[in-house]
């Protein structure tokens, strides 16, 4: 009996990995241009110009307003100064449309929720941005419960363009702890 609990469970972490697949260590990051929002201000963010200061935190979240990425946002916004300090600029990056009952495409779209998301949970202190569909398979972080949405998925990206750092975790705990060690890493 022991031997088939542990096949099942073997055969259970190789399912569970490969719907959180995400691009691995050393992989180049793909560019992403977006519209992005910090403190409601509208700006554009270009990965390849935002490397050349150094280091960037790209988190992806599933969706603005919801429980999580509120959580998410307020503790990044939080550390904000240890990443300034590390020479490392944070974004965080959504291709869901969050809580609909917050939002909705009526109420002016995902623009206006992410808008609204950076000034509220994010305190002004980084951009947040909106993507596409092509955005979250190229980074390979779709959300298996919602194929449109975003994985929470953390990566550091060094300024070559490589990734030095990928972290996955649907709940909130350990982004940003986990995103300042590689940070601190990377420095010595």
């Amino acid at each position: 009996m022991k031997p088939l609990f542990a096949i099942a469970a073997l055969c259970a972490a190789a399912v569970s990995t490969s719907a959180w697949a995400a691009l691995p260590v050393g992989a180049k990051a793909p560019d992403i241009t977006a519209k992005a929002y910090e403190n409601g201000n509208a700006s554009s963010f270009k990965l390849s110009e935002a490397l050349k200061k150094g280091p960037v935190v790209l988190y992806f979240f599933p969706g603005a307003f919801t429980a999580g990425c509120n959580v998410e946002a307020q503790r990044f916004a939080a550390a904000i100064d240890q990443y300034k300090a590390a020479g490392a600029q944070v974004i965080g990056v959504t291709g869901g449309f969050g809580n609909t009952a917050r939002t909705s495409k009526a109420e002016g779209g995902l623009d206006e929720a992410v808008r609204d998301f950076s000034k509220e949970h994010c305190n002004g202190k980084f951009p947040v941005a909106a993507v596409n569909l092509d955005t979250i398979k190229a980074y390979d972080v779709v959300l298996t419960q919602k194929p449109e949405w975003s994985n929470r998925t953390s990566y550091v990206i060094g300024k070559d363009g490589k990734i030095i750092f990928e972290f996955e975790n649907l709940g909130p705990d350990g982004h940003v702890e986990k995103t300042l060690a590689a940070l601190a890493d990377l420095k010595k």
